[in-house]
């Protein structure tokens, strides 16, 4: 905002402020934080994972703060579920908050769907 306008809305009482200082708290008062960060999680999964690991295995949905993770493979499953830690400080680092407080692998004997 220009420094006019911000001088004409200060005059008229107007409390303004830029939409991205807004969002966040707006989406947390409405209970909707945890569901775009969901979204996010899973959307972004294989970003944050890297490709090796998203090509073996796929987010899936996400609840309560646990990211469920379909995994192609039982070898895939155990050596992810041995890095689990590490994989969710990676997912909360990509995404800039810490939402994801576990994740849940499961085996697939179809392969991963894309």
């Amino acid at each position: 905002m220009s420094g006019d306008a911000a001088a004409v809305a200060r005059r008229g009482g107007l409390n303004v402020q830029s939409i991205s200082g807004v969002l966040p708290t707006l989406l947390r008062e409405l209970g909707l934080e945890s569901g775009i960060m969901g979204w996010r999680a899973v959307r972004e999964w294989p970003d944050a994972v890297g490709p090796q690991v998203a090509r073996r295995a796929r987010a899936v949905s996400f609840q309560d703060g646990t990211l469920v993770v379909e995994v192609e493979g039982s070898a895939w499953l155990q050596e992810l579920s041995m890095l689990k830690r590490e994989l969710v400080r990676q997912l909360n680092r990509h995404l800039g908050a810490r939402h994801v407080h576990d994740i849940r692998f499961l085996y697939t004997r179809g392969g991963i769907q894309r």
